[in-house]
This record gives C-alpha cells, sequence and structure tokens, in this order.
C-alpha cells in the first residue's frame, strides 16, 4: 500500500430519475431565495421549464453560457445576478453552463447548484476556467464547487446520441488521467476505474437507443465518479493538450477530449502501466489506449482534430504551448519529448488508431 493523503471535497448529490421534483427544497436548504438560471442559447427550454417550477423564486434565466468560459461571458452573467438580485445561481446543462456559474461563485460568492444533463462532470470539481486573450486559464477554488447536485437520468435523454457518446469519452478522461495523477490515493483509482467501466457500459446502450432510462441513469453514475475523481486529484498532458486545443483555437470541449484521450494514453503507457491495467480492466480487457479509440470510433464519435476543423499548420504551435507551464505527467513534458508530443498530435489529427512511444 502506497503513502497518500485524501481530501474530501463536499457536496449535496440528489441522484434518481425524476429528481428534479426536489428543487425548491434544494434551494431552501440552501439558505437562497431567488435563483438565477444559467444555461446555453440551446437549453433555453429547459431553463424555462425550471422556471416555471420554481416560480416567484426565479430571479431570471441567463441563456448566454458558452464553450471555454469568455471572461467577458463571465463578467456579463455576474452583472446580471447583481441586476436581479440573486442569491444563488442555478446552472443547468454541461460543463460551459456549469463552468460559468463557477465564474460567478469565483467573483461574487454566490452559492452554485447544478444540474447535469450531460457528463462532463465539472460539476463535483473546485476547478475553474476561464478564457481571456485567447489562453485559457485554469485553477482550484473551493468556492466554485457547487454545493448540491441533482442527477436526473430524465433530463439527458433528450442529449443527442453524438454529443451523449463524446461527453461520455470527456468524462472517461478525467478517471484515466486520475489513474496515474501525482496525488493519486486508493479511493480515487476505485471511483475511477468504476467510472469508467460504467460509461463503457452505457455508451453502446446509448447509442441503441437513446431513451433507455437504465443506460442513462448508468452514463451520470459513471459522470458523478469520473467527475469526483477529477475535483480530488491532478490532471496531466491530455488535459493540458485539451485546454490548448480548446482555449486557444476554440475547439469543442467534449470532441476533443475523445479524440485526444487514446493517444494521450499511449504516449503515457511505458510510464503508468497499473493505470493502464485498470483502464483495462474496465474495458472488459481491450488494451487501454486502443480500447478507449475503439469505443469511440465504433459508436460514431469523432476520431481526428481534422474533422473537428483543426489546421495541421497549426499543431507546432500546440506543442510549444504544451510546453510551456507543463502539467506534472508521468512521461515528463519536455523538450527531450517534442517529437513524441508532436507525433501524438499528428496521430490525432489524422484519425489514425494510437502508437506507443518511448
Amino acid at each position: 500500500m502506497r503513502d497518500f493523503i485524501y481530501n474530501a471535497q463536499a457536496a449535496r448529490v440528489l441522484f434518481g430519475a425524476g429528481s428534479l421534483q426536489h428543487l425548491e427544497r434544494e434551494i431552501t436548504l440552501l439558505g437562497a431565495q431567488r435563483a438565477l438560471i444559467l444555461c446555453t442559447p440551446v437549453q433555453q427550454g429547459i431553463a424555462e421549464q425550471i422556471a416555471t417550477i420554481l416560480g416567484v423564486r426565479t430571479a431570471g434565466i441567463y441563456p448566454k453560457a458558452v464553450m471555454h468560459v469568455p471572461a467577458e461571458t463571465a463578467a456579463a452573467a455576474v452583472a446580471e445576478a447583481v441586476r436581479v438580485g440573486a442569491d444563488c445561481a442555478l446552472a443547468v446543462g454541461g460543463g460551459s453552463t456549469t463552468g460559468l456559474g463557477k465564474a460567478i461563485a469565483l467573483q461574487s460568492g454566490l452559492p452554485i447548484l447544478a444540474i447535469p444533463t450531460t457528463y462532463a462532470g465539472s460539476e463535483m470539481t473546485p476547478i475553474y476556467g476561464i478564457t481571456e486573450a485567447g489562453l485559457k486559464k485554469t485553477g482550484r477554488d473551493p468556492r466554485v464547487l457547487p454545493r448540491t447536485v441533482i442527477y436526473d437520468p430524465e433530463l439527458s435523454v433528450s442529449l443527442p446520441v453524438g454529443l451523449s457518446v463524446t461527453s461520455a469519452m470527456n468524462a472517461i478522461a478525467h478517471a484515466a488521467e486520475g489513474l496515474y495523477a501525482q496525488d493519486s490515493n486508493p479511493i480515487m483509482d476505485l471511483m475511477a476505474e468504476e467510472g469508467i467501466r460504467a460509461l463503457a457500459a452505457a455508451i453502446p446502450a446509448i447509442r441503441a437507443n437513446p431513451a433507455d432510462i437504465a443506460a442513462r441513469s448508468n452514463a451520470l453514475y459513471g459522470a458523478w465518479l469520473c467527475g469526483t475523481v477529477l475535483g480530488n486529484v491532478g490532471m496531466a498532458l491530455h488535459h493540458k493538450l485539451c485546454h490548448t486545443l480548446g482555449g486557444t483555437f476554440n475547439l469543442p470541449h467534449a470532441e476533443v477530449h475523445t479524440v485526444i484521450l487514446p493517444h494521450a494514453m499511449a504516449f503515457n503507457a511505458a510510464s503508468a502501466p497499473a493505470a493502464m491495467q485498470k483502464i483495462s480492466r474496465a474495458l472488459g480487457g481491450a488494451p487501454a489506449a486502443q480500447g478507449l479509440y475503439e469505443l469511440a470510433s465504433q459508436n460514431g464519435a469523432p476520431v481526428s482534430l481534422r474533422e473537428l476543423g483543426m489546421k495541421a499548420e497549426d499543431l507546432d504551435t500546440v506543442v510549444r504551448l504544451a510546453l510551456q507551464n507543463p502539467y506534472w505527467n508521468p512521461r515528463p513534458i519536455v523538450p527531450e519529448n517534442a517529437v513524441a508530443l508532436r507525433s501524438l498530435l499528428q496521430h490525432a489529427w489524422e484519425g489514425v488508431a494510437p502508437v506507443s512511444s518511448t
């Protein structure tokens, strides 16, 4: 047994079909009276349904959440919360909306209640990210951790199959990197492996029947576990690359995670054999990198940066940015590994199967 430190992140979780019915009670338990409902433009319909449920306790709807939380969007949301007299924020949707809620909490101290409709998992973390001048900066602060999270599988049934698959792959990425994190611990290892197993089982079931509540529940359960891992231990190369690709080139968040994950695992495979073994076990025995690639490709997810709009001539810029202020990684992100890193990105751009390198 290795030495470790474990810090629990306090959050209240309600899980189960129909859990949304308890929303007003949960706002009361926060000590709040008026909620500003946050969503993306395409999720305004769900936000309006929730506003109807809350009635006079709705301070307003702010339907302007976007990917990667631009600094100007965060500032405008904080101003709106002040204008309508909100004493809590209610984030409905995926990582973009949760991220906006976190930005509000960071700047104003308002408590956040999250209602995830995707499998991003960021609702279980004290990690925030704000993009300014083309660079996405991340940090940790206990103020941004949602105080309450309501997981209602019925709200995720309408999530398109394609986005369901990439969102689930995004969640798997949190657990996969958590297994070789510098500050990993046995409790997070258990959660990570179980989270990957649950999501890997849910993905093909959702593709076969998007209305399968059992599969949707399994996916949310896995996302909760993987998000908890993300919130408790550090991330590494995979997340560094995805933050660079997303923040600098504005590529879609979940899709980028889906494409990069198998290649990041291949890059780190020889340096993190125990983690790869756990990932393989969670995937039913397939080698970690290859198994993740096949899970995405066989379920209709994008597997290349090229199809996401990335230009080949920009890959060298990604390498340069990744080497600046690198995250800790089991295989160091240093200039000596720049050629292997560039090869990783080339394979990801082309969409070929991952290739392990040393």
